[in-house]
């Protein structure tokens, strides 16, 4: 019976949450063959730490309107950041945006929406459109005049512009403000050599970001003497899955966005 793998790329802290929820999906479904998971953690976040910055997101905020968090990564670096209640920076109450569920608990795990006056959260209700694309539909249904409202948008460096560029077409006025940076994994890390040993033909890859996608292919001839094109892989948004096809992986398959899906169709996958 082959062993099959599955490489979780995701940067480390959460891989290691994602690693665990497999283990336990697998171990409570029938699949009997032998797997072995991976962490591949092909970028690391690391925040962007500085008084100016501290200074520029509070100044930022006292006039704003709308504050959109891109990511967990976003809400954590700014949160540590700032280092006080999140209400104590707007001048009045303001609704938060994020895009999927697994910012909607890194909020609450800072208390934002659970205050005595809650915090609004604007977020895509169905899971299928936890995206940037969902969000704006999500925001439309303010019926805001646009072109009188500031919003704050917190990001990591590069990334998608859509959402920002959307609502700069409608009329907002939107400041974009980066509070962390995406650290791509070191050619001498030893979670290569594990990758570099297992047989392409039967591994799965969780892809959950473009520019991971984008940093595995500009190293994948150096790093295997198989070709991607044997490899399959799972993404939870037709972007990334976009780039998976374009650095040559032979399967792609694409699930709505959150751990949930992802581990549905890894599972499914085993089950072949």
């Amino acid at each position: 019976m082959s062993t099959k793998t599955i490489v979780i790329t995701r940067p480390s802290g959460q891989a290691r949450q994602q690693v665990e929820l497999l283990q336990k999906a697998i171990q409570h479904s029938d699949i009997i063959s032998p797997v072995n998971i991976i962490s591949l953690p092909l970028l690391t976040i690391v925040p962007k730490e500085n008084e100016q910055l501290v200074d520029h997101i509070a100044s930022a905020l006292k006039d704003a309107d709308l504050a959109i968090f891109v990511s967990p990564n976003a809400i954590e670096s700014v949160m540590r950041l700032l280092e006080r209640d999140w209400q104590n920076f707007p001048m009045k109450t303001i609704p938060v945006g994020v895009m999927g569920g697994s910012s909607r608990l890194a909020l609450k795990n800072h208390g934002i929406g659970l205050e005595e006056v809650p915090t609004q959260v604007l977020m895509p209700k169905d899971s299928g459109n936890w995206d940037s694309e969902g969000l704006w539909q999500e925001l439309q249904k303010l019926g805001w005049d646009w072109a009188t409202k500031k919003i704050v948008i917190f990001k990591g460096d590069g990334g998608r512009e859509w959402l920002a560029d959307t609502l700069k077409n409608a009329g907002a006025t939107v400041e974009a403000i980066s509070t962390y940076t995406r650290i791509p994994l070191d050619l001498d890390h030893p979670a290569w050599q594990s990758v570099r040993e297992i047989n392409l033909s039967t591994s799965l890859w969780m892809l959950t970001s473009s520019e991971a996608v984008r940093y595995l292919g500009s190293v994948v001839k150096d790093q295997f003497v198989q070709n991607l094109n044997l490899a399959h892989a799972i993404c939870p948004h037709d972007n990334i899955a976009d780039a998976a096809q374009a650095i040559g992986f032979g399967e792609v398959f694409i699930t709505e966005p959150g751990d949930e899906a992802m581990i549905k169709a890894a599972l499914a996958w085993l089950s072949i």
